[in-house]
């Protein structure tokens, strides 16, 4: 049963034996072709025979293995292997179907490859997953076909391997690697000049470029044969706070992503280069209630921690409740922090509606607002019209994309600053709110 099970037909046996058969039709009309058919039959027959007992010969000749992370990055491409050894004595030609988990909604991950008699095989592919969440992998496939290839053998490897897949931390290691190299500039990282900083000296280290010259150690320089530059302590300990709304503004998707998971991804982005510059970093998400608070800290896992919480989280349908945060900040958060607002406001009237309670919360801190500017309704407006339909639509989506503009102007005008952005730019565009805030000193 087990053999019977594992046997699948090609379709070169179909086309053999049904080439057979209308052979067999026209030898009744022609009957000098009856016996060509015959040995044409038998001899088909025994190839059949062969090619099974080729194949069945043994008991596990084939070996695979499916290669992943402990965890997926969201938002990123995650690297997938299969690894695949030949046992036969003979070169073997295979079909491979890799049962990947449903979320990703494909069925093309599927690989022709022929491969000699005891010899390794390595197949690469990419999976992007856009969703937070455990993810199951179901069997590898192995159908393998000798080189007759009337029949086929099927192996099933690696059954139900269950992968979690995070907020980016890939996209986080990324811009970690980066700031360490002095190469954060490629992604989009300005170079922002220091306005002010503190004068306690800290440590001589070599000049790298984009250093302020007039930090320049000319006796250290006159000593080692290379520019050396005086290194100053910066402010360090400030607190900053992700604050992340769950409501339902944050459902829209973009690029398969909503716009939760795009603020999830860039928090823990942020919370890494704040603890890498010494400074605390906390969490807070909220929706029509206050979900999650994470105090800020700079312990050994802080970053662990918020990895952790910021995986669990779903976007609600539900208004969110500003003035139940405003109450939450004010009691929790008891020293001057910076607070990023990670949030959609779409039309003026939606920000009026909730900024009394923004002002509140930027008497005390330095609130920075980030909302997304609709990349859809750019696209439509970027495209000529044609007709007058698209012109009525035009006009509506150029409406929309100055009410952004709008919100902005009313934030900056009550001192709060904004950050309107899409979001694929939203983790570079904040760290550089961050650094530009760290370099003047406003925390």
């Amino acid at each position: 049963m087990h053999y019977i099970k594992n046997l699948f037909l090609t379709g070169r046996l179909f086309l053999l034996f049904g080439g057979i058969a209308v052979l067999f039709v026209i030898a009744f009309f022609v009957p000098v072709l009856s016996h060509a058919a015959k040995i044409i039959f038998y001899a088909s027959t025994g190839l059949l025979i062969i090619d099974y007992l080729l194949l069945f010969r043994y008991a596990e000749p084939l070996k695979a293995q499916r290669i992943t992370a402990d965890r997926f990055s969201n938002g990123d491409d995650n690297e997938v292997r299969i690894y695949l050894f030949n046992g036969y004595a003979f070169t073997i030609h295979f079909e491979i179907i890799d049962e990947i988990p449903f979320q990703f909604q494909r069925r093309d991950i599927r690989f022709l490859s022929t491969i000699p008699a005891s010899t390794e095989h390595v197949i690469t592919y990419n999976l992007r997953p856009v969703k937070r969440g455990e993810y199951s992998f179901g069997g590898i496939n192995v159908f393998a076909l000798s080189k007759i290839g009337l029949i086929k053998r099927r192996f099933i490897f690696a059954r139900n391997k269950q992968i979690k897949v995070y907020p980016s931390y890939i996209q986080m290691r990324k811009y970690e690697l980066l700031a360490a190299s002095n190469r954060l500039s490629e992604i989009g990282i300005k170079k922002i000049r220091r306005i002010g900083q503190s004068m306690e000296f800290e440590h001589i280290r070599e000049y790298v470029q984009g250093d302020d010259y007039r930090s320049m150690n000319w006796q250290a320089t006159a000593r080692r044969g290379q520019l050396m530059t005086n290194n100053y302590q910066d402010e360090r300990s400030q607190n900053v706070y992700c604050i992340i709304d769950k409501g339902r503004v944050m459902k829209m998707p973009f690029n398969q992503m909503t716009l939760l998971d795009y603020a999830i991804n860039s928090s823990l982005v942020l919370s890494n280069i704040a603890l890498q510059k010494s400074d605390k970093s906390g969490i807070i998400t909220f929706s029509n209630k206050v979900n999650n608070v994470l105090i800020a800290e700079r312990k050994q896992f802080q970053l662990l921690k918020i990895n952790d919480l910021l995986y669990d989280q779903k976007s609600l349908f539900n208004e969110s409740d500003y003035e139940s945060l405003y109450n939450t900040i004010r009691k929790k958060i008891t020293q001057r922090s910076l607070i990023v607002l990670f949030t959609n406001f779409e039309t003026l009237r939606g920000l009026e509606r909730n900024l009394r309670f923004i002002r509140k919360i930027a008497v005390n801190h330095l609130c920075l607002v980030v909302f997304f500017e609709n990349t859809e309704l750019r696209a439509l407006v970027d495209t000529p019209a044609q007709t007058l339909q698209e012109v009525y639509e035009h006009t509506i989506a150029s409406k929309f994309i100055s009410e952004k503009k709008l919100i902005v102007r009313e934030l900056n005008k009550y001192g709060i600053p904004a950050l309107l952005t899409t979001p694929e730019s939203l983790t570079a565009n904040t760290v550089n709110k961050y650094l530009e805030f760290k370099a003047r000193n406003l925390i």
